[in-house]
């Protein structure tokens, strides 16, 4: 258990240091992500970052198993 939460803390802190080179990262803006804005609302569903980031997890459950 206390190695997990040691990974888990190290994990937290890259992300915590890449997170400004991270933002520049078109997530969540890719052609395929579907936005709707009315006068009275909006409903934005992100679809293709959501496969793109299934995959990516995806592969890097399956090298590091």
């Amino acid at each position: 258990m206390q190695k997990a939460l040691i990974i888990i803390g190290i994990l937290i802190l890259i992300v915590g240091l890449f997170w400004p080179l991270a933002k520049e990262i078109p997530l969540g803006r890719l052609p395929g992500d579907i936005s709707v804005k009315g006068e009275k609302y909006s409903f934005y569903f992100p679809i293709v970052t959501c496969i793109v980031i299934s995959i990516i997890v995806s592969l890097f459950f399956k090298f590091f198993k």
